[in-house]
Order: structure tokens, then sequence, then C-alpha cells
């Protein structure tokens, strides 16, 4: 008998819906290209916002990160893998952030399952938006708190369940939240919600991945006033893993108590040498963030203009709301005919009824190539 055959009802009932996953072999090509089964398309999936994947000086600090320390890191941080050029990179992702202290984890989902748990326990009461990412749903769950999710951007009825909570006068309160969210394109209103969770006492941890590197004026995102900032390295900075700026007591207490990163093998010298690189370079890069913010402009009007809701994206993530998940599939495969790699968002990712195409420009994308995908667009007759 086969031990695992009773993994083969889900996999099937998925099948039957239409929604088995698959990995899609892809080869990178230069200027935002993908080849797939043997064609060039424009790649419109890519967290690499600001192009620095295909920069130069990233693959030459790699190079010669890999040539002096080896091609792995031989152990955890705590053990015998803290390189000195970590020291080096969180200070100087500290000093980028605007906060006393940084640490460097292996990869955003590492850094968000480990943090609702340093902060908030059985007895305690985590916050999270509607929309928050995975990752920091499944920390929370570890966390055991009581988890209570507000509606999206809703400031009225999150201060509605902090009113509630002060009254039951929990010990903590984690409250969690994105600058730019991932299938949105959407801002929080940072200032705001920071205002709240001072007001009620609260920690505020918001997740900066899709801000980082494009938002703010030398690209060092929009949270800067936040409690607690995370990002990660692997969108708009072009390489690999993730950050937390906090205070020093906080990031004291992550390497004494968290365990995610103090249980991993720490990342690999040539990662740090990528990062190294990006973190030189994005301070400035106002050239490419400004053409960035002016190509998603253009398509969000244009997609508008064509009668398609782009919801309230308001950053270089942009859906294109198809409802149905046949018609997300069938505009995709119209767009990847005409030269266009975007990836159609359904369920369970996103809520049933809102399955959409999420387009993530970058700023090796031109306006010619955002003229053309419009005219794809207009084409489609689904």
């Amino acid at each position: 008998m086969d031990k695992f055959s009773f993994l083969k009802p889900a996999l099937d009932a998925r099948a039957q819906q239409g929604r088995l996953r698959n990995l899609q072999p892809l080869l990178p090509l230069p200027q935002s290209r993908v080849l797939w089964q043997g064609r060039s398309l424009v790649n419109l999936s890519s967290n690499d916002f600001l192009g620095l994947s295909e920069h130069p000086l990233l693959a030459t600090r790699a190079q010669e990160y890999l040539t002096r320390f080896g091609a792995g890191s031989r152990a955890s941080r705590l053990v015998t893998g803290e390189l000195p050029a970590f020291a080096e990179l969180e200070s100087r992702l500290a000093t980028f952030k605007g906060k006393p202290a940084a640490a460097i984890f292996n990869s955003g989902f590492q850094a968000n399952v480990t943090l609702p748990l340093l902060f908030a326990g059985a007895n305690d009461l985590i916050l999270m938006d509607k929309l928050i990412h995975h990752s920091l749903i499944q920390g929370a769950l570890l966390a055991k708190a009581q988890v209570q999710r507000f509606r999206h951007n809703d400031l009225n009825h999150l201060e509605q369940l902090l009113s509630q909570a002060n009254q039951k006068s929990y010990p903590r309160i984690l409250l969690c939240t994105e600058s730019v969210f991932s299938m949105d394109g959407d801002l929080a209103d940072l200032p705001a919600l920071q205002a709240l969770a001072d007001r009620y006492n609260a920690i505020l941890l918001v997740d900066e991945a899709h801000a980082t590197g494009v938002m703010g004026e030398q690209g060092q995102g929009l949270a800067q006033g936040a409690d607690l900032v995370m990002g990660t390295f692997g969108k708009a900075l072009g390489c690999f893993g993730a950050y937390l700026a906090c205070p020093q007591l906080v990031k004291q207490h992550l390497i004494n108590f968290g365990g995610g990163f103090i249980y991993s093998t720490a990342l690999p010298p040539q990662v740090l040498g990528a990062i190294d690189a990006a973190l030189e370079l994005v301070p400035h890069l106002h050239a490419e963030r400004a053409h960035l913010q002016a190509i998603s402009a253009q398509l969000r009007q244009g997609a508008q203009g064509l009668g398609w809701d782009v919801g309230a994206s308001q950053s270089q993530i942009i859906p294109l709301m198809a409802g149905s998940e046949d018609r997300a599939l069938a505009l995709m495969e119209h767009l990847r005919e005409q030269g266009f790699w975007v990836s159609a968002i359904r369920p369970p990712t996103v809520e049933a009824g809102k399955s959409r195409l999420r387009v993530a420009l970058n700023a090796l994308i031109t306006a010619e190539v955002v003229r053309d995908f419009l005219q794809a667009l207009q084409g489609f007759r689904g």
C-alpha cells in the first residue's frame, strides 16, 4: 500500500477545479524577458522592480564574495556562520531604514513566520489586515495568540477591534500590515496605523517587501515611522534574503529567542555580496524609480480607459480584475500569444470571484512596451 495515497484526493479535487499548480521552467533573458517553450516573452510578472538582478555590479560583487569566502556559510550565524559582512550590512540597513538596528534573515517567509512568535503568545492578540501575506498568517498561527483580521485598510474597523481589545486588557497586541499590498498594489495609511498603535499601546509590524527600493526618496520604503519594519532583498534589490529593522533590544531578543533565525544556516557569501552591491546602488536610482512610477501610471490609466478594474493600485503592482477564474486564464493565454508573460492569480491565493492578472512592472520596461501591452489587452474578447 502506498503510504502517501492519502494525499491524492486533495490533489484530484484541485485538478477537477482546474486549480492544480505546476512549475513552469522559464529562462531569464536580458531586458526583462523570459524564454518559454522556445519563445521570447516580455516578463510582466517579475518582482525585480528595478531590474537589479541583471545589474553587473551585483554579479561582480557576488563573485568577489564567493572567491573570498567560499560557496557556503558553513553554519548558522550563532555557530560559525557570522561573516563580518553581516554586521557591516546590518549597520547600513539600519541607517537606510532609519532604525537603531537591523537583522538579516534568509528569506521573507522565514522572517514573517519567526517574528510574530517574538511579540505575542497564547494570552496576546494579533490584529492583521485581511489581505496580509500568507507568511505572516502562518507566523501568527504558530504564536497561538488570538488572531483577528480587520477589513482591508479599514481604520474604523481596526479601531473598533483595538477598543474591544483594550477592554480585555491583553498583555500585548501586535498589529500587522503591508505598506504596498502584494496582490492589489494599494498602500496602507501607515501614519494613521502607527497613531492607532501608539494610542492603544500596540506594536506595529509593517511588511515592506514590495516597497523597499521603489518607494521613498532614496528607495528606503514608506514605513520609517513604524515600530518594526520587515522587508526583502529578493524583489527590488534583485537578489535574495530579508531583513528586520528594529530597536537594538528587539534585535538582541531575536538573536536569543527567534527560532527561525537561530536554527538556520546563514546566507551564503555570494548572496551577501549581491546585497552589498544592491544597497550601494538603490539610494541613487532616482531616475529608475521615476520611470517606474511613470509607466505604472501609464498602464493603470490605459487599462482603466479600456474598461478594466485595476482596484486601488498606487504602485508598480497593477491587478487586472477578471472576476472568474476562466476569464483570468483566457486573458493570460491571450496575452501569452501576444508576447507577454503575465500570471493569472486565482483562489486560494485570492478570494473566489476576485481572480486577476497581477501585472508587476519594472524599470527595464519601456513606455513603448506598455503601449504594446495595452494594445494586446484591447484585443482581448473574453
